[in-house]
């Protein structure tokens, strides 16, 4: 573990030019109120769920690149992240993706993610032993 002074080496001093706007600091404030109401309150497992839905968005972005490369050579899609059709449990797995459910209510989010993206075979080996 670093000592705090040595970390000005690392990352450079904050100056008047580089502090937080109050634009920004009110949309960190916004994200960490919602992770403090949904009983979520330690700053490391904050830190763990925003990776998480960055790392479905990342996938998500991908697939929507090989979509397009596909349609664009007029091929099949050579690297599907997401599978074509639907669950076990009936969710068209086009649902799944982070494009699809951020437009979901708080709680089909929470029941999309927890119940289906975290426990397909190709996001599972990264969430193993997770919960969200």
């Amino acid at each position: 573990m670093r000592h705090r002074s040595e970390w000005r080496f690392i990352i450079p001093a904050l100056g008047k030019n580089n502090m937080l706007t109050g634009e920004i600091r009110s949309q960190s404030d916004t994200i960490w109120n919602a992770f403090w109401s949904g009983g979520i309150s330690n700053p490391l497992e904050v830190m763990e769920q925003i990776t998480y839905l960055l790392f479905l968005r990342r996938l998500d972005e991908m697939h929507t690149l090989e979509e397009n490369k596909a349609l664009r050579l007029g091929k099949a899609m050579e690297r599907r992240i997401f599978p074509a059709g639907k669950d076990a449990k009936k969710r068209d797995y086009n649902n799944l993706r982070w494009s699809r459910f951020r437009n979901f209510a708080p709680t089909e989010m929470f029941t999309v993610v927890g119940e289906h993206v975290l426990i397909l075979p190709s996001f599972s080996r990264h969430f193993a032993k997770r919960h969200f």
